[in-house]
């Protein structure tokens, strides 16, 4: 059976966006734990944490590149597969891409090279400095997209008016400031800010407790995994109120996707929370549903007589049900067993200053649950705007380009090969680069084979080659 061009569009865009993603989910809090080590060693002197520092600026700087290659083809398919978007919305998207690139890649992309290769080269004060404005960067970069997308579920401060081709109705800004700051930003904002925290500190934790099980017991590794930990387990609570608050806000301008996420048919008071079921959509029922009475009525509306809107009501205007539903509990699930690993560790690390082998490796395998969990808030947020591209203002089936499938199909198995193999070195290198990370300080008791392995780290060895050299 073939697939039409609007589905395979559609495919294709969230192949790009999840790959692209997956990279500013790190680098947006990455530059705040680097710029944290860096404040620390200048408090200190202690070594350790100018090493920690330069090992996580070279992830830093990996999963920079990553960004910037897949956001750059993700940029493109604005033309090539949905003009209609940019025909429509350009007026207040394209200045915002803009201002994204303006003020923020560039003070990334400039500063990350003093931050790379100017340590002993500039003062430290202007290092330090360097590493403050990337950290601006990457946040200000989030900033200007989550105001994009957050306008784009909830559009307010603009027109509609016939100055297209033969009449079309294109959007007009009429208040800049309530385009920037639409009645979804500050929460959609915050809650992706605190995910990438999460992100990036269970990243340290696991590539850490990774450095951990190979009897790496340096300064580094402990700094690293003290750090990381505190902040997962700070983080978590927190993400846990600003996703209800989120969700009461989601409840208030697009009740349809809260319907879906809740697996709610029926428009009713003391509404159940569907714990498990499969949603059928020919039925308009949860098969094998398993529920608890009037939870979901209590969280929404914080009254268990609350009244809860259903699909029902909004049948042919709401997203498809079983992907919002399923990629809402994947996200929650994630998130409670965070919560569950991070205030365990953290409490067994600040009790014992060390990790039993069994927790080591469980903090391995929640290296990228911070991914999972924001592809899965993601797919939650996206699938639950369908039908629309811009909620109530242009659908998406409106935009998409008229071209034949099989070029779309072409491209796309293009992307998800080049995508493959790209996520698989990216990831292989960064365990390559855990195994062959130098140990440092005194020798491990438990491992008296750690004695004589160099501290420094390969930047200072590439200065001490060129200082030699001249």
């Amino acid at each position: 059976m073939e697939i039409d061009t609007f589905v395979l569009s559609r495919i294709q865009f969230a192949a790009n966006i999840s790959f692209h993603i997956l990279f500013p989910t790190i680098t947006i809090a990455m530059g705040w734990l680097l710029l944290f080590f860096k404040l620390r060693f200048r408090a200190t002197g202690q070594q350790a944490w100018m090493d920690a520092y330069f090992f996580w600026t070279k992830v830093f700087a990996l999963s920079f590149a990553m960004g910037v290659v897949s956001g750059i083809t993700m940029s493109f398919q604005f033309g090539t597969n949905w003009p209609g978007f940019m025909e429509r919305v350009g007026n207040i998207a394209g200045p915002l891409l803009a201002y994204e690139v303006l003020t923020a890649f560039f003070l990334e992309a400039t500063f990350l090279g003093i931050m790379l290769f100017g340590y002993r080269k500039v003062p430290d004060w202007m290092h330090t400095l360097a590493t403050l404005l990337v950290a601006l960067g990457t946040t200000a970069s989030a900033f200007w997209i989550l105001v994009l997308n957050s306008w784009m579920h909830t559009p307010v401060g603009f027109e509609m008016l016939p100055t297209g081709p033969n009449g079309m109705l294109q959007a007009h800004a009429t208040d800049w400031m309530q385009i920037l700051f639409n009645p979804s930003m500050p929460y959609r904002l915050s809650h992706m800010l605190v995910a990438s925290g999460l992100t990036a500190a269970f990243l340290v934790a696991g590539i850490s407790a990774f450095r951990w099980l190979r009897r790496d017991r340096s300064p580094a590794v402990k700094v690293a995994l003290g750090t990381s930990l505190t902040l997962a387990a700070v983080l978590i609570p927190l993400q846990i109120l600003l996703g209800d608050l989120h969700g009461l806000n989601t409840l208030e301008h697009q009740p349809q996707k809260v319907a879906a996420m809740e697996g709610l048919w029926e428009t009713r008071s003391e509404a159940p929370l569907v714990v498990f079921g499969m949603p059928n959509e020919t039925t308009r029922t949860n098969d094998f549903a398993v529920e608890i009475p009037a939870l979901a009525s209590l969280i929404l509306k914080h009254d268990t007589a609350g009244v809860v809107q259903g699909l029902n009501d909004f049948v042919g205007n709401h997203p498809p049900v079983a992907p919002v539903f399923w990629g809402f509990r994947v996200m929650v699930g994630t998130g409670m067993l965070m919560l569950v690993v991070s205030w365990f560790a953290c409490w067994q690390w600040w009790r014992h200053k060390t990790l039993p082998k069994w927790l080591a490796y469980v903090l391995v395998g929640m290296t990228f649950s911070g991914w999972i969990a924001t592809l899965a808030g993601w797919y939650v947020t996206e699938i639950g705007r369908q039908p629309w591209l811009v909620y109530g203002v242009l659908s998406t089936a409106d935009a998409v380009a008229k071209v034949l499938p099989s070029h779309v199909g072409m491209t796309l198995v293009a992307y998800l090969s080049v995508y493959a193999v790209l996520l698989t070195a990216y990831i292989s290198t960064l365990f390559y680069m855990a195994r062959k990370a130098h140990s440092g300080g005194k020798a491990d008791p438990e491992n008296p084979t750690a004695l004589g392995i160099e501290r420094q780290s390969v930047f200072m060895d590439v200065e001490k080659v060129l200082h030699h050299d001249k």
